[in-house]
């Protein structure tokens, strides 16, 4: 081939390359047709080509040099050369020369057309294999065309749109590894830097990108996502970028190189791919938004064309489905774009805010959960994993460490905004604000979550205002209250998406659950929300977060314990509600949050381990640190004390009622389990009939009681089908107290794989598993486990963390329930006792009551397995005169009576001890009266010639005797919170009287002593606690006395010999005592009320007495009774069909209403004016309230009507025959008949209920009531209407202000706003309207003055008329329950005691525990336990000591409050003065003063003759 140029000479040449340098490469790179230059050739020459231009620089160069080589080099010979190599090369020097001749290409469109197809479709995708011959060309190339920016002639070149598209389609694809080059090993950094360099400037030197483009750019932020394997099109028309399966597989540690180059784009460009990406998002947004208002405006049309096919279902309109997948596709994008480049979403989030206004509401949920992610930081990858908190974890979580968060571990879910979004879009934010009160509650809950999650990321790690987030936990809070179920679920749930650092330091800045309106007292309230599916969210939530909290309750963090302390009380006050649902629920929340079964996750200790070792806490795993083993028992003993600790006194109830129902399920249970294995899965052999009918009681009693009986009686019957032994052994293991702690999980977590295995392939298997489930809860022995009691012991003598007190209260009741528990550690106790006797120099030792009690109890029930030596014996006689407190002397003597063989030697010795040389304050006289009250009880016979000293000591010199006079204070009457010695020493005097009249041994004589200390107690409670004869008793020690002396009354008369000496005056005299000005007293007298009754222990005329409480200004005392009431209504509805099979109702409640007028016209507050009857009518109002029904109104109307039958039997206590005329209560009884039947008429009215007549008639208790013996005055009073002008029209007021006032309280609606309602405050009367007061004239005046006209008139004609009224009420209906009318008299009641009394001679007083019941058939005695559960019912085993703080723990009793439905407070009205000398004094303590009837002469003088009192003064 000829030479392209002439030769030079050399000298010549050097001056030219001096001056500028030119190609000196001169071979052809072209060829003709048929004469093609060999590939070998041709790669050297273009390799000597490429070397020589690269380094050629563009200042000093010849550019006409290059015209040669760049017309060959752009020739279809090499563009379109097979080899790759020479493509390769090729473009390496099409680079260079494009590199020299800038600006200015030397080539035509169509050539660099041609040029940059050849590299961008060969070129650019050979990057993305490394291992290639020519990838030091293929890089070289890149960074050409990325540093001297080439790239951009194809802005130059016309139609380039494909071009441009192909170009950032294999750059992504490179970097992401999709190309058609797979890649073997990692790409180099530079690629990306340079790939990003090419595009930047692409982008910012074209004046237009084709769609596509963005398209491809945008859809590289789905690569966030790993489950997205479809791109994005703008509704669906273009070309979409398939992103690989693969990028499921990214590495959660560093972010995607093809995200990383489009964010660089972004954010390197933000204005144009601001104006690009707002018109991207433009055609699916905007137009989605047009559609929407276009289909609201068709829907208004169609509205009055159509109404028949019209639905106001805004789902039906709007877009299609399509739509709303490429919408949410497209909002996908948009959190990712904030995260990655805010800028580029400035123009897009205007056309967001137009979303949260859209008609259709799926454009409002979707615009709102989109923005809501946004101000989050929340990208494509979704919400990160929510925080862990397990109640079970061990060590618990501590403010001070916080816990390792996944989400920050992972990129792609780590919440981040680069700037804060209501800085940057405030108006948008504050429309995002608006949402709450969004009319959709699918929009308001997904606004919830939203905001819970801007708290949680602290709005993507930007930061929020103080301002901001406190306005935020406040708008939670009212979310939490929403009208919609499912934003108070979404509320909720927002809780349990919180850290336990940010429960205490976010939300507890609004306040704790004791602070109303707060986010954690909302939390709290929704436990008894009235949707199940919120109540069991709310209390799995709050139930976790304080078993998360633990360990800095633990460590008596106060900031926690202010905050979440009250957690264990509001949830374990859900028991009340005595709704199954919500009793399991609660079941499940103990035994999972507040006490989970496997904490804590640790083995415990073994003598197997290792060198001693066992598995340790975290602790103890440090390298430099000595191992120390946990022992997982002292820890879970630690939980339950701390869990104890932290409850409320109604909380403890519930606490220990969840124990005690353990023993009653227990005792069920093994029952059940006994009969079938009898059953043996349906194939007997005998006795098949008796044993299916007891199996069916059995089954029905255990199912009663949990959420759908139905369900649980099919399940239970398919268990015993099953007939698995192995289970029923392990379910014994549950419940014996033989097991350990150990046993009963594993036995538990055996019981529940082999249900599930055993069932897992029938469609019933959750049912079953959950029916059994939750019975193994119940009938496990859980807390009073034997391998606590050691912990127990330990917590109770060294107070570790304060936990002394509730140590002692777990041990006392374990003592009570489940002594059996002890038996491995009563010798324990029993030397501890021995060791720290107390002596007339040494007092008794902090924890020893708590000990004596739990001894005592033990002894009562295995007295062969106490210590009897001499030293013991020594030991329980020191506490016995030196114990402290007393009652530590009384239960020191129940050890000693249950251990000792010589029990005569024993009860004289120590009577001796104490009555010998007894002085008042000498040391131990209070316990020596106290060895002395348990003595007379345990051993009257033995005591029986000592009872004249004795009773001395108790009279004369105690309780005839004022050593510390009162104050001078104006109050005459007061409680005080704690009792002298003096005070302490005249309650155990009375104790000692009334345990002697108890255990009177001689039935000849009884009579006597009997009625010697009724009157006695009559005195105390008749006159306020103090003896007519003995003046000048303290105001504290008298409410005690009067206490004490009506809670004696109470327990003299569950004994059927000593119930009658209760006369009707002096039982209408206790009853006032319900009544009393201090509500520690009325709550300490109904407690022990409410506690006989529901142990059917008392007569039924003592269920009178709750319905006093009509004016009881306490709300927490007023709604436990009305509960009460309610709950023994409903028992005695049903208790005698159940045990008896038969169809008549028991009428125990509706019988006592003659009873309740009896009692209110002896009462002391009753005058007959119009003003105090109406004020009386709200006691009928109360009694209709709690007891009343459609079904049995009837019965108390013609009850009421009866009353006005009889004449009044009750002889007033003042009346002394002889001394003038006896006062008649006739009137009084006539008064209150017509005032009932008026009131259950209106009471009618309001219902709508219809009263039918009977036809039977009741017969009226004769101890209260005696027929009328003259027809003609039973017909006067028949006719006459007894009361006054103006009842009528203000008892219809009443009872329709009552009727009212209560579904108010059960109403269906609520208010979305709960913060308005836990806000309000309640009135409160500076004075305590205990009887009745008066209504102010002008209220009465106001509400007459609204009063229909024409109304009183026509109440007062329907009264007249009377007989007609009844008939025209006349119904054809029939009584579904067959119903028993005559009302038993007191003979008869004495009857049903009958049972009662067995045994109550050798009963030991309450206090000292020791009564036993026969162990009787296992199977026949859990038929009964359904019932006796229901009544709150318990052994007769303890009763309180003199403090109220040693009351006893009995079972509440079930209640039937309504979920979530609170009663309104009762409002304190002011109070009436009477004209009695005793109502100024005592003003401020009692709102109502007593009329008093003259002092009670012959009660007096009965006392004196026995007593030896000093005459009564007048």
């Amino acid at each position: 081939m000829p030479a392209r140029t002439t030769a030079v000479p050399a000298s010549e040449a050097e001056e030219q390359l001096e001056e500028t340098a030119s190609l000196r490469f001169n071979e052809p790179l072209s060829w003709r047709a048929g004469k093609q230059i060999p590939v070998a050739d041709l790669l050297r020459r273009l390799q000597a080509l490429s070397k020589e231009m690269q380094e050629l620089e563009q200042e000093d160069f010849e550019r006409e040099s290059l015209d040669t080589v760049a017309k060959e080099l752009a020739s279809p010979n090499l563009l379109a050369h097979k080899d790759k190599g020479v493509k390769a090369l090729t473009a390496s020097c099409l680079v260079d020369v494009l590199r020299l001749c800038a600006p200015d290409a030397p080539y035509t469109g169509q050539q660099l057309r041609d040029i940059f197809n050849m590299i961008i479709t060969q070129i650019l995708p050979a990057l993305a294999d490394t291992s290639n011959a020519y990838n030091n060309q293929h890089l070289y190339v890149l960074n050409s065309l990325a540093l001297v920016k080439s790239i951009v002639l194809l802005t130059d070149i016309p139609s380039a749109d494909t071009l441009t598209r192909n170009v950032f389609q294999i750059c992504f694809d490179v970097l992401s590894g999709t190309a058609k080059e797979a890649p073997r090993e990692e790409l180099q950094k530079n690629v990306e830097i340079n790939m990003t360099q090419l595009l930047v400037s692409l982008v910012d030197e074209s004046a237009t990108l084709p769609p596509e483009v963005i398209d491809i750019i945008v859809a590289q932020f789905l690569r966030m996502d790993p489950r997205a394997i479809a791109g994005v099109s703008g509704k669906g028309k273009r070309n979409g970028i398939q992103l690989d399966e693969k990028q499921s597989l990214l590495v959660l540690k560093q972010l995607p190189p093809a995200y990383n180059m489009a964010k660089y784009i972004c954010n390197a460009c933000p204005e144009k791919m601001a104006r690009y990406i707002s018109q991207y998002f433009n055609d699916v947004i905007v137009d989605a938004s047009k559609l929407s208002a276009s289909a609201g405006a068709n829907k208004s049309k169609r509205r009055h064309s159509d109404d028949l096919n019209d639905s106001d279902d805004e789902y039906a309109l709007g877009p299609t489905e399509e739509d709303l997948r490429e919408l949410r596709k497209v909002h996908g994008l948009l959190r990712e774009l904030w995260r990655a480049c805010p800028a580029v979403l400035q123009n897009v989030v205007p056309q967001l805010e137009a979303e949260l206004s859209a008609e259709n509401v799926q454009l409002r949920l979707l615009a709102t959960d989109t923005l809501g992610d946004i101000i989050s930081g929340i990208g494509a990858a979704g919400v990160p994993t929510p925080p862990a908190l397990d109640p079970s974890a061990y060590p618990p979580n501590t403010l001070s460490e916080a816990p390792e968060d996944a989400s920050s571990l992972n990129l792609l879910t780590k919440p981040s905004s680069p700037q804060p979004f209501p800085h940057a879009h405030p108006q948008a934010y504050s429309n995002y604000l608006g949402r709450r009160h969004d009319k959709s509650p699918l929009v308001r809950s997904t606004w919830t979550t939203g905001i819970g999650r801007i708290l949680t990321t602290s709005a993507g790690g930007a930061g929020l205002s103080q301002q901001e987030e406190d306005r935020l936990i406040d708008d939670l809070g009212r979310m939490m209250g929403d009208a919609d179920e499912k934003v108070r679920i979404a509320a909720v749930k927002v809780v349990n998406s919180f850290t336990f650092r940010d429960i205490i330091w976010k939300l507890g800045r609004s306040g704790g659950i004791s602070k109303p309106g707060s986010v954690l007292a909302t939390l709290a309230e929704r436990v008894r929300d009235r949707k199940h599916t919120v109540r069991e969210e709310a209390m799995t939530v709050l139930g976790r977060a304080w078993g998360v909290a633990l360990g800095e309750v633990a460590a008596n963090n106060e900031q926690v314990i202010s905050l979440m302390g009250g957690a264990p009380s509001k949830i374990l006050d859900t028991y009340y509600t005595n709704d199954p649902e919500i009793m399991a629920l609660l079941d499940s929340v103990f035994f999972k949050q507040l006490l989970p079964l496997a904490y804590p996750p640790i083995k415990p200790r073994s003598s197997r381990a290792v060198n001693g070792n066992s598995q340790r806490t975290k602790e103890s795993q440090g390298v430099d640190q000595q191992p120390v083993a946990a022992d997982p028992d002292k820890i879970r003993t630690e939980r339950i004390l701390l869990l104890l600790k932290s409850l409320d006194e109604r909380a403890k109830k519930v606490f220990f009622t969840i124990q005690s129902r353990q023993l009653v399920l227990s005792k069920v249970m093994n029952a059940y389990l006994a009969r079938c294995e009898d059953y043996n899965g349906g194939v007997m052999d005998e006795n098949e009939a008796q044993v299916k009918e007891h199996l069916t009681r059995l089954i029905k009693n255990l199912a009663g009681n949990l959420p759908n009986p139905a369900q649980a009686t099919a399940d239970l019957w398919k268990f015993a089908k099953m007939h698995d032994r192995r289970s029923y052994q392990l379910i014994r293991f549950c419940m014996a107290p033989e097991s350990d702690y150990r046993t009963v999980f594993k036995a538990n977590k055996e019981f529940t794989k082999r249900i599930a295995e055993a069932t897992s392939s029938t469609t019933a298997s959750t049912s079953l598993l959950g029916t059994l489930s939750l019975l193994l809860y119940r009938v496990s022995l859980i807390v009073y486990n034997k391998s606590h009691v050691p912990a127990i012991m330990a917590f109770s003598k060294s107070d570790e963390n304060s936990l002394a007190g509730a140590a002692h209260e777990v041990l006392r009741e374990i003592s009570l329930r489940t002594p059996e528990v002890l038996k491995a550690h009563v010798q324990e106790i029993c030397k501890y006792l021995q060791d720290n006797a107390p002596s007339s120099g040494k007092s008794s030792d902090v924890g020893a009551l708590d000990n004596l009690k739990a001894c005592a109890s033990f002894a009562s029930k295995y007295g062969n397995e106490m210590p009897k030596d001499r030293k013991f014996l020594q030991a329980m006689t020191s506490f016995a005169l030196f114990g402290s407190p007393p009652e530590a002397a009384k239960y020191a003597v129940s050890v000693s009576w249950a251990v000792s063989d010589k029990k005569d030697l024993l009860a004289k010795n120590l009577v001796q001890k104490c009555v010998k040389d007894f002085q008042y304050g000498a040391d131990g006289f209070l316990s020596r009266l106290a060895t002395l009250s348990q003595l007379v009880l345990l051993a009257p016979e033995e005591v029986e010639g000592d009872s004249d000293a004795i009773t001395n000591i108790a009279i004369k010199q105690i309780l005839l005797q004022v050593r510390q006079p009162a104050d001078g204070s104006s109050r005459i009457y007061e409680w005080s919170e704690t009792a002298d010695d003096e005070c302490l020493a005249k309650c155990w005097a009375l104790k000692i009287l009334v345990n002697r009249t108890r255990s009177h041994p001689t039935l000849e004589t009884l009579s006597e002593v009997a009625t010697s200390l009724y009157n006695l107690l009559y005195l105390f409670v008749h006159y306020e606690g103090e003896l007519p004869s003995v003046k000048g008793t303290p105001p504290g020690h008298k409410s005690r006395l009067r206490l004490l002396a009506a809670r004696s009354y109470l327990k003299l008369c569950t004994k059927k010999s000593l119930d009658p000496f209760l006369t009707p005056d002096a039982f209408n005299s206790l009853a006032t005592v319900a009544q009393d000005g201090e509500q520690p007293v009325r709550a300490g007298f109904m407690q022990r009320l409410k506690k006989y009754l529901g142990q059917q222990r008392l007569p039924q005329r003592f269920y009178t007495i709750p319905f006093l409480l009509a004016f009881e200004p306490s709300d927490e005392l007023r709604s436990d009774t009305v509960t009460w009431i309610k709950s023994r209504a409903v028992v005695f509805s049903s208790s005698q069909a159940q045990q008896t099979g038969s169809s008549k109702a028991n009428i125990v409640m509706e019988s006592v209403f003659a009873r309740l007028l009896s009692l209110l016209a002896h009462h002391p507050d009753y005058d007959s004016n119009a003003e105090d009857l109406i004020d009386f009518a709200r006691y009928i109002i109360f009694y209709l309230q709690s007891v009343a029904t459609e079904e049995n109104l009837s019965l108390i109307y013609h009850i009421a009507q009866r009353v006005k039958q009889c004449r009044d039997t009750i002889t007033p206590a003042g009346a002394v025959v002889g001394m003038g005329p006896l006062p008649s209560y006739d009137d009084r009884l006539y008064h209150l008949s017509d005032l009932a039947q008026l009131t259950i008429r209106k009471y009618e009215d309001v219902h709508n209920w219809n009263i039918q007549t009977l036809p039977a008639k009741i017969r009226l208790p004769g101890s209260l009531f005696s027929e009328i013996k003259s027809h003609d005055d039973a017909q006067r009073i028949a006719e006459r209407s007894f009361l006054p002008d103006g009842v009528d029209q203000g008892v219809d007021e009443l009872v329709r202000a009552s009727v009212r006032a209560g579904r108010s309280g059960h109403g269906k609606k609520r208010k979305s706003d709960s913060g308005e309602q836990m806000g309000r405050e309640h009135k409160k009367a500076k004075n305590l309207p205990i009887r009745k007061s008066e209504v102010k004239k002008r209220e009465k005046r106001s509400s007459r003055a609204m009063t229909k006209p024409g109304k009183a008139k026509r109440a007062a004609e329907t009264h007249e008329e009377g007989g007609n009224t009844r008939e025209k009420r006349r119904s054809g209906r029939s009584r579904a329950v067959e119903t028993s009318y005559v009302e038993r008299d007191s003979d008869e009641d004495d009857a049903e005691m009958q049972l009662m009394d067995q045994g109550n001679l050798a009963e030991t007083d309450d206090d000292g525990g020791s009564g036993n019941t026969g162990d009787g058939d296992q199977a026949s005695e859990a038929d009964n336990t359904n019932h006796q559960q229901q009544n709150g019912s318990e052994n007769a085993d303890e009763e309180e000591a003199i403090e109220e703080e040693d009351e006893e723990k009995e079972p509440p009793e079930p209640p039937r409050e309504k979920v979530e439905q609170k009663k309104p407070p009762q409002k304190a009205r002011p109070k009436r003065q009477k004209k009695t000398a005793r109502a100024a004094p005592n003003a401020n303590n009692s709102t109502k003063s007593r009329k008093k009837q003259p002092a009670t002469r012959h009660a007096a003088a009965a006392a004196e003759d026995i007593y030896d009192f000093p005459s009564s003064p007048g």
